[in-house]
């Protein structure tokens, strides 16, 4: 087996790193993020990944930032025969990149050269698709942009969120790597250059992205909010307050009101008009303040107020 050093930070790396420890491989240290304050008491926590290597009893470096850093040669110095990252959340410095005799790769959650970035799965639900993938690929210093090694595609349901996304998408990149690995070590894997004239980008969600416009389709409004659930979330203003908005429903049939405006109220079921003469449903909601609810709890609460012509903005 090979001698490995492994980054990521999030759940979907978890499962990744498990099986390489279960595979049998030496892993020679797990890098990943620093602990950061979560929640609204700013609580110190240790990313998932840190959380899993401790279980295993394998050794953490947590640079802030790797380049020009002292981890970034207590790295080089481990002298791995394989780097493997899985959204690891930081460029590697090239200097790193030369260093394992089998190079580095990165398990990447679409099917490049779509959806470059570091966001790939939420943009894949916001966009509407219905399939993504992973992609195992060589890092090069240009992002994601590395030959590939192997593919698997994975369906986009209906149902689907980003939190499923993830979900789906970390176990097939744990299968996948399982697969193509010992291709790597022996030297036999394929290396497919990515098609430039193919590539889309994923940027890491902003703030504005994650408010709702209500001009757009009906269609693009509810792909939006499933695409940003369960993190970072969706969200629109009604009486100056934001309201996260945690689920929706396309509604059935046209609709003539202005584009915000709350065109209906059912037992379970807010309607909203969008831009394009069809409305949102909206099934799950945060009010600022309160904790997250389905619309039946809220109308029947503090949402008792609300009445049709009133408008999100």
């Amino acid at each position: 087996m090979s001698k490995l050093v492994f980054m990521g930070t999030p759940d979907f790396s978890v499962p990744i790193l498990r099986m390489l420890h279960e595979e049998g491989h030496t892993i020679l240290a797990v890098v990943t993020q620093p602990d950061r304050p979560v929640g609204r008491k700013r609580v110190l926590t240790p990313p998932p990944v840190k959380a899993e290597a401790l279980r295993l009893g394998l050794p953490v470096i947590q640079p802030e930032k790797l380049k020009g850093s002292a981890e970034l040669q207590e790295i080089i110095a481990l002298q791995p025969d394989l780097l493997v990252t899985a959204a690891f959340g930081q460029l590697l410095p090239n200097e790193l990149l030369e260093s394992p005799k089998l190079g580095c790769i990165n398990v990447h959650a679409s099917l490049l050269p779509a959806y470059r970035g570091g966001a790939p799965i939420h943009q894949a639900v916001m966009d509407g698709c219905s399939e993504t993938g992973v992609t195992i690929m060589y890092m090069v210093q240009k992002l994601d942009a590395g030959d590939m090694i192997s593919q698997v595609t994975v369906p986009i349901l209906e149902t689907d969120d980003t939190g499923s996304m993830f979900e789906k998408l970390s176990k097939a990149g744990e299968q996948l790597l399982k697969e193509t690995l010992p291709s790597i070590l022996d030297g036999t894997n394929d290396r497919i250059p990515q098609d430039e004239s193919l590539v889309t980008f994923a940027r890491n969600i902003s703030r504005e992205k994650e408010r709702i416009d209500w001009t757009r389709p009906a269609r693009s409004i509810h792909n939006q909010v499933r695409g940003l659930s369960p993190w970072p979330t969706a969200y629109t203003v009604f009486g100056g307050e934001n309201v996260k908005v945690w689920k929706t429903e396309p509604a059935d049939g046209s609709s003539d009101g202005t584009p915000g405006e709350i065109i209906g109220l059912t037992k379970d079921r807010i309607l909203v008009q969008a831009g394009d003469g069809h409305a949102v449903a909206i099934t799950e909601l945060q009010p600022a303040g309160k904790k997250r609810m389905t619309a039946d709890v809220f109308l029947n609460g503090s949402g008792s107020q609300w009445k049709e012509g009133d408008r999100f903005q």
